[in-house]
């Protein structure tokens, strides 16, 4: 299916692994002018040429910028000051009880997860505007609608961003612009891999076995019972940023492996 990103210019923020770098690699075999982004100018480095090795013909390019700060957004700005289509990818996560979540972690989550989008975005819309075609996807989480106890902190942000997709969206009707949250389950993200092996270790027991006692214990209500792939949360990603999806704006896409317990 062609999605209709051929030279579209697309930002992929916190790209360099996981559902991020799954989901450049998406966009960038339909066509897409694909730009990297990660911290670190060697970590982007090694994406895109682990990218331009998979796709010989794809157009990439890499931006380091340290997004979860205002200056680490000016900096992407000025440097990218067009896209069609912008995936808010980039985020932290860290299970920590309430009680010990200072004020200090609860501005760093919500800078990093929510602020490094909102300021993207209030940036890239101007042009999508001007160029009345569009693409802006929040990659939010299960977690935005089932605030896990042991991170509340981080559901927190994921909830932040649902509402701030779904009001841009609204302040963007009647235009070709469409703004959408993609929210996956458990998925096997470089974080997540470090640290299932993480408490595999600490108790002694493979990886396997860790994560069939994870969605056994804290994600029983998961009908698929298995972390998903960061390219199948990047699929949806790809169509969701496609032209093929011009009647899908405002909605909250559901990635999750059936854990929510909705119909809806």
């Amino acid at each position: 299916m062609d999605l209709g990103l051929q030279g579209k210019r697309a930002l992929v923020t916190g790209s360099t692994a996981g559902i991020g770098l799954a989901t450049a690699r998406a966009l960038a075999a339909e066509g897409a002018h694909v730009f990297i982004n990660g911290r670190t100018a060697a970590r982007v480095e090694a994406a895109v040429a682990q990218l331009r090795a998979e796709l010989p013909q794809a157009q990439l390019e890499g931006i380091a910028a340290d997004l979860g700060s205002a200056e680490g957004c000016e900096r992407m700005t000025r440097q990218l000051p067009e896209v069609d289509v912008l995936v808010n990818n980039l985020g932290i996560f860290e299970p920590r009880p309430f009680e010990q979540i200072a004020d200090a972690d609860w501005l760093r989550f919500f800078e990093v997860n929510v602020l490094s989008g909102v300021r993207l975005a209030r940036h890239y819309v101007a042009g999508m505007r001007a160029r009345d075609w569009g693409r802006i996807v929040f990659v939010s989480s299960e977690s935005g609608l089932n605030i896990p106890t042991e991170m509340i902190h981080y559901g927190m942000t994921k909830t932040a961003q649902l509402a701030v997709s779904r009001g841009l969206a609204e302040t963007l009707a009647r235009t070709g612009v469409t703004v959408n949250c993609v929210l996956p389950g458990p998925t096997a993200s470089e974080g997540v891999g470090e640290f299932v092996a993480r408490m595999a270790a600490e108790r002694g027991m493979d990886a396997a076995a860790m994560e069939r006692e994870f969605f056994s214990t804290a994600r029983p209500s998961s009908v698929l019972q298995r972390f998903a792939s960061p390219d199948e949360v990047a699929s949806l990603i790809a169509y969701v940023c496609s032209a093929r999806a011009s009647a899908t704006t405002g909605a909250a896409l559901r990635v999750d492996g059936g854990l929510v317990r909705s119909i809806a």
